[in-house]
């Protein structure tokens, strides 16, 4: 069953995301407290929307199928997080391969699944290996003990707007408006 039109949109966003733009639009056209963003990890944010607890999400490479729509927003380019100290730190940018030529590093997986990414991040902090991630994660995530650095040749990430096919809420059209650019006059 669908949400009433003045039910609160509840929209789930994966560490990374800074939906802030679309929440200063949506309450410049709305009354205040009808929209609620909330920060999950991509699993979390995908059993929340599955449970009907969030009404849209913003996730990592999700794409349209039988139970989602989604649309891709953007794409977001990987980079590596190093110890300032490091040989990578003092690179404009490299590829995988540059990377491997560096000698005996350590790689941290990042799952962005059940995580936000920090705990790779506070490895990297220890001088003990790298972490490959989205920029948009490692800007988050920023400190000064450690650097990030655009790898070429990595895969790159989206980020799409998800919601469910059958018993969307009312409002996200509005909400998909927004975040694709129209203006409050356009007429769809």
């Amino acid at each position: 069953m669908a949400a009433p039109r003045n039910a609160p949109l509840h929209v789930a966003f994966v560490p990374g995301v800074t939906p802030t733009k679309w929440e200063r639009i949506w309450r410049e056209r709305r009354p205040p407290g009808h929209i609620y963003l909330e920060p999950h990890t991509q699993a979390a944010a995908l059993a929340a929307l599955t449970a009907g607890e969030a009404h849209m999400a913003l996730l990592r490479d999700v794409e349209a199928d039988d139970e989602w729509h989604a649309i891709q927003l953007y794409r977001e380019n990987p980079v590596v997080v190093a110890p300032r100290g490091s040989l990578v730190a003092g690179l404009d940018d490299l590829s995988l391969a540059e990377l491997t030529e560096l000698g005996d590093i350590t790689v941290h997986p990042v799952d962005l699944i059940d995580s936000d990414g920090s705990d790779a991040i506070e490895l990297v902090a220890a001088n003990v290996g790298v972490a490959i991630m989205p920029q948009s994660v490692a800007r988050a995530l920023s400190r000064k003990d450690v650097v990030a650095r655009p790898l070429r040749d990595a895969p790159d990430t989206s980020i799409s707007l998800v919601w469910p096919v059958t018993g969307a809420h009312p409002l996200c059209n509005e909400f998909i408006g927004i975040v694709r650019g129209r203006t409050a006059n356009s007429s769809r």
